[in-house]
């Protein structure tokens, strides 16, 4: 079975960890089902300045035109992306670049059985019209933004309706999100969720005394409660509520792991609040280091506005750190049990009182990482290769 993945949230040399979830499906797909072949096209912005004085900008001009990354090969062709007016012509802009791309491995004698896709804007939508040209199957994965925010836009709406009438079958992270999938259009008997799985081995337990050691390697306080919001610095991630609640939880000491555009407001109102001292941001951090901060902290709060499947919930879980969450999409299908955490509203009052109860839990660390223990790949890998042999054969 030869599957042809493409998604622009796919990671790269010069972003490793930029859609790490797309790359981690196929992993473990690969893993309990060798028979696949995967290829991938992971189209990236075009710019033309390599120098780091462009930021964000300057990691799309320096990612490689092809790589090896877990046993895949990896392609990444340029797309143009039109500042401000660019959203409803970046479907045009992406299918011409995967359309190429796809010739080309063609005419190097590769063959493709099915497309898998990721993300369905503008991704599916580029995808539904090269999948046509090629006449290729394909499947679509929704992630979140491009089914719980994006269809409020009114063209951007009518090309996910058509891409969910039009692909071969759909896939969700999460059952919300399955849900606003088949209110949108889709067909119930073409639309499955399969929920995100945790490496358990990458992501491993940290008992009590682990949790010690990790704190002095770490050079993090062993007296304090050690709280850890993870993921990129804008609004949507609700990192200022987060902060906002550490000011009403003494004795605590915050960590924010992930960078973006809020990094500056952000630290702006760590010192208009006076918590120089009791924040600290580490900046983007490769899987194995966060690791060792989940298993230093005491619990792990989200407070997103928008999730489909949040990761980084089972992954904190996974060493053995319970989690307060907000009460969005798929995580309380995440957080189920009170051995997992607590959900709560997303305002600071709230998230400093779940603060509070989890400093006071009964349960242990073992109990954590045994709930986690339940959400492996392997059933998702199971549902994913049976839907890739439907539509191969």
């Amino acid at each position: 079975m030869n599957i042809l993945t493409i998604s622009t949230l796919f990671p790269n040399s010069q972003d490793p960890k930029h859609g790490v979830f797309v790359e981690t499906r196929l992993t473990h797909l690969k893993k309990h089902y060798p028979d696949v072949n995967v290829t991938v096209i992971a189209p990236v912005p075009w710019f033309p300045f390599k120098s780091a004085y462009f930021g964000q900008y300057s990691l799309y001009a320096n990612t490689p035109l092809y790589e090896q990354r877990n046993g895949f090969d990896v392609y990444h062709p340029r797309y143009l992306v039109i500042p401000k007016i660019g959203m409803t012509l970046t479907p045009a802009t992406l299918a011409y670049c995967i359309e190429n791309q796809i010739q080309q491995l063609l005419d190097q004698g590769l063959t493709f059985d099915a497309i898998d896709g990721h993300y369905f804007y503008p991704d599916g939508v580029a995808i539904n019209q090269v999948a046509k040209h090629f006449k290729l199957p394909f499947t679509v994965t929704a992630r979140g933004t491009d089914i719980n925010l994006i269809p409020q836009f009114k063209k951007p709406k009518r090309q996910i309706q058509q891409v969910l009438q039009e692909s071969n079958h759909n896939m969700a992270v999460c059952e919300a999100l399955r849900q606003e999938m088949l209110t949108l259009g889709a067909k119930p008997d073409q639309v499955s969720t399969l929920r995100n799985g945790v490496d358990l081995e990458l992501f491993d337990f940290s008992d009590e005394t682990k949790q010690q050691q990790l704190r002095e390697e770490l050079d993090l306080p062993l007296d304090k409660t050690i709280v850890i919001s993870v993921g990129w610095l804008i609004e949507r991630k609700g990192h200022h509520h987060v902060i906002r609640a550490i000011n009403d939880v003494p004795n605590t000491l915050l960590l924010i792991a992930g960078n973006g555009p809020e990094d500056k407001s952000l630290k702006q109102l760590v010192e208009s609040l006076g918590l120089e001292d009791r924040v600290r941001f580490l900046g983007q951090q490769p899987q194995a280091v966060l690791c060792k901060y989940y298993g230093a902290a005491d619990m792990l709060v989200l407070a997103s506005s928008r999730e489909g499947w949040a990761n980084v919930l089972l992954e904190a879980m996974a060493c053995g750190t319970p989690v307060v969450a907000t009460k969005i999409w798929g995580s309380p299908e995440v957080v189920q049990h009170a051995h997992a955490g607590l959900l709560v509203e997303r305002e600071p009052q709230q998230i400093a009182k779940a603060i509070q109860q989890l400093n006071q839990k009964t349960f242990t660390r073992l109990d954590t990482r045994q709930y986690a223990e339940q959400f492996d790949w392997q059933s998702t890998s199971d549902k994913q290769y049976q839907v890739f042999s439907e539509l191969v054969n």
